[in-house]
């Protein structure tokens, strides 16, 4: 007996140490994911937990970036110093990127065109929400994935306050609306175009259920995260800017899909999710992939590779969310697959040596490509797709996200 006190001592210490350090987490709060397959992380988790060398070196990059933006933020939309036309802080605003001074008029207003160039005023945190939307879906995406994978609750309390600051409190939170998005000086005070910025919430939410094992969040706030999608999810469907973007027929409408089946899936809103699932394939993809694979809206902008990949990524992203209600928009054996038709048309330009056929502003990282390959692959196994990302630096390869979630937002 002398001899057994001292490790049962031990056991009993090592118990309580373990307790402190984790909470225990009732299955039933411990929510799916959505945009990812919640079956493929938990494959990832397991073979991150066993060193899978095939994976380590995108871990390792998760790892150093969520230590990267603990240091960063919270972000709020009450942050910027100028004002939205409405006149209220609450509201998101945000500046159309290709829209530029007249140089010709003393003012500069009304703005002028500049496809494919970027105004840095635009991007300006003082004026725009822009770069904290921006940061705040990818901080609290890499967050919740870092919290999954590891169980390290710093990552998770980070998360939540990152969310809870940005749509949750009642001083900093974001109203549930784009009415001010993409704004064009001296034309108008908010576009349609302006609802793609709402993409980027997607991570954002994402993050908030990758989370679901900690206790960092309570009912309440989960509930009101629920709510405030709920909300926009109404604005979304309803509101003319929005209704607008969704007639847009190019990568604007897909990108808006996006949002929206995602946001009623995550309000639970599975006849919303399943009508817009259903519509995607007449409306979206016959529409705008002609039957070489070639997408004319695409086509005739100034960056054109850059779009049709942009594009394409979006309708991934659509057939990825349709299965969620049992909806087929790969159609992997239908003769005419518009999807797979537009991948193999843009698959050949994986290879950086290979130049696009038309003029184009500025080169595109055919990297860009990669999250697309790795979709591929699972929705067309006999195409081989993998094979193409031999093109690809080998190191960089590596290190990309959607290695450990098998599906990503950009």
């Amino acid at each position: 007996m002398k001899n057994l006190l001292p490790v049962t001592l031990l056991i009993l210490i090592a118990t309580l140490i373990s307790w402190k350090c984790k909470t225990i987490i009732p299955k039933d709060r411990v929510g799916a994911t959505i945009l990812m397959d919640t079956d493929y992380l938990a494959k990832t988790k397991t073979r991150t937990q066993k060193y899978d060398p095939k994976l380590l070196p995108a871990f390792d990059q998760l790892i150093k970036d969520a230590e990267w933006v603990m240091l960063k933020g919270p972000f709020s939309v009450t942050d910027k110093e100028k004002l939205p036309p409405s006149g209220d802080p609450h509201d998101y605003a945000s500046y159309s990127r290709y829209w530029w001074p007249d140089p010709n008029q003393p003012d500069g207003l009304p703005y002028i065109r500049r496809d494919g160039e970027t105004n840095p005023d635009s991007q300006s945190p003082l004026e725009s929400d822009r770069k904290s939307i921006g940061a705040l879906g990818k901080n609290v995406e890499t967050l919740g994935l870092a919290y999954f994978l590891t169980e390290e609750g710093k990552y998770a309390k980070k998360a939540a306050e990152l969310l809870r600051i940005w749509f949750l409190d009642a001083r900093t939170r974001m109203n549930p609306n784009l009415n001010h998005g993409q704004c064009r000086p001296g034309h108008n005070d908010g576009t349609k175009s302006g609802v793609l910025d709402g993409r980027l919430l997607v991570r954002a939410l994402e993050g908030s259920l990758l989370i679901s094992g900690s206790t960092e969040l309570s009912d309440t706030e989960r509930k009101g995260l629920k709510s405030w999608a709920e909300e926009y999810l109404v604005w979304l469907t309803t509101n003319e800017l929005a209704l607008a973007e969704a007639a847009s027929k190019n990568n604007h409408d897909s990108w808006y899909d996006v949002q929206a089946i995602y946001f009623a899936l995550y309000t639970g809103n599975q006849k919303a999710a399943t009508q817009l699932a259903n519509n995607f394939l007449q409306n979206r993809v016959y529409m705008q992939i002609q039957p070489d694979g070639s997408m004319p809206e695409e086509m005739a902008r100034t960056r054109p590779l850059f779009y049709s990949i942009y594009n394409l990524h979006a309708m991934f992203l659509v057939a990825s969310l349709a299965e969620k209600v049992g909806v087929d928009v790969w159609q992997a054996d239908h003769k005419d697959a518009r999807l797979r038709v537009a991948l193999d048309y843009l698959v050949p330009y994986s290879d950086p040596q290979k130049s696009w056929p038309t003029p184009t502003l500025k080169p595109v990282d055919r990297m860009q490509l990669f999250p697309i390959l790795q979709m591929a692959d699972r929705a067309y196994p006999d195409g081989d797709y993998l094979k193409n990302v031999g093109k690809f630096p080998l190191e960089q390869q590596g290190r990309e996200r959607i290695n450990l979630t098998g599906a990503e937002m950009r």
